[in-house]
């Protein structure tokens, strides 16, 4: 690179070869020179086609092509988006279409070669324990056994309700407190009872049940058989059974006559709250019996009597199921 005061190359050339021993290869020429050599300097001009220029335009559809304004089918239109917008939604049709799923590998087995794909094998279900807990149970336990007394409570109400006057083979009047041959309020009723059932001939024959107590003149079946034969009911029509003092002991001895007698059903005539009691323990015995019991006495006038005659029976019929016997809770109800 020449820099300004670099006096190299200045020097005139005058054909020496001084210096260089390749002079021959090495020629230096100047506008000078070739001004010299004669040669006029030549000006050189794009050279002129001998055939015309050839103008290339769209072609002309042909007669049987496209209307006019459609696109020809090989001519398509690309247009950019726009730098920032949204690109267009694709159809259904436009989506491609969802690759296959893989094929579940459950990594390699030893009972065949790796490249090969075995068949998945199946995996057992695991059977659900069921787990029951001691704290479930005894929850349980004690709902079922706050709910029975209830139950049972509405059992002895609702049987108290109930009205049976098919026709059977006897009438049985459940004894009660009698006076020196003179029945109690509470008899009195449930023989008068009997008395309408014989008289609508529900059956034909009455039953009075009842021994005494210690120092009685009569029992309470033979006070029962002598009031019902002084209202009118004929006295072979009324037999008395003078044993028993509870109501289990009395179905003892009723059995027996029935058994005498190839008897089977009966109506059974008491207070209304001991309907229920009686009527297990007569179909324990054998006896199919239905209840009519009587709707007057103290048994069934104040409220709080029958309330409470409804909560004695709950409790000596389950005395009657867990021991099998009469509860020894008594009621004054002369």
């Amino acid at each position: 690179m020449r820099m300004v005061g670099d006096d190299r190359g200045d020097e005139a050339w005058n054909g020496s070869t001084s210096g260089s021993t390749d002079d021959e290869a090495t020629r230096v020429f100047s506008r000078d020179d070739l001004a010299s050599s004669g040669e006029a300097t030549r000006a050189f001009t794009r050279a002129q086609d001998t055939e015309p220029t050839q103008e290339f335009g769209r072609a002309e559809p042909p007669s049987d092509g496209p209307a006019a304004g459609e696109p020809d089918k090989f001519t398509r239109k690309f247009v950019r988006e726009r730098p920032g917008s949204r690109p267009r939604p694709r159809t259904r049709e436009e989506r491609p279409p969802a690759p296959p799923p893989e094929p579940y590998d459950d990594g390699p087995y030893d009972d065949g070669p790796l490249d090969e794909d075995p068949e998945p094998r199946p995996r057992p279900r695991r059977r659900k324990r069921r787990r029951f807990r001691l704290g479930r149970i005894i929850t349980l336990i004690l709902l079922v056994a706050l709910a029975i007394p209830p139950a049972t409570w509405g059992w002895v109400w609702y049987t108290a309700r109930q009205d049976d006057r098919e026709a059977s083979d006897a009438i049985i009047v459940l004894g009660a407190s009698q006076y020196n041959g003179v029945p109690s309020p509470v008899f009195e009723a449930r023989l008068r009872q009997a008395q309408v059932l014989y008289l609508d001939g529900v059956a034909p024959v009455i039953v009075t049940v009842g021994g005494k107590q210690p120092d009685d003149n009569f029992t309470e079946a033979a006070a029962g058989r002598n009031w019902l034969v002084d209202v009118g009911v004929p006295a072979d029509h009324v037999v008395a059974v003078e044993e028993g003092s509870d109501t289990l002991q009395s179905f003892q001895a009723v059995s027996e006559v029935y058994e005498a007698n190839e008897w089977e059903t009966a109506i059974l005539v008491s207070d209304p709250w001991h309907s229920l009691r009686s009527k297990v323990m007569a179909s324990d015995f054998g006896i199919e019996a239905g209840t009519s019991p009587s709707r007057s006495g103290p048994a069934v006038i104040e409220r709080r009597t029958q309330l409470w005659y409804i909560t004695r029976e709950t409790a000596s019929l389950w005395y009657y199921w867990i021991f099998n016997d009469s509860s020894e809770l008594r009621v004054n109800a002369a």
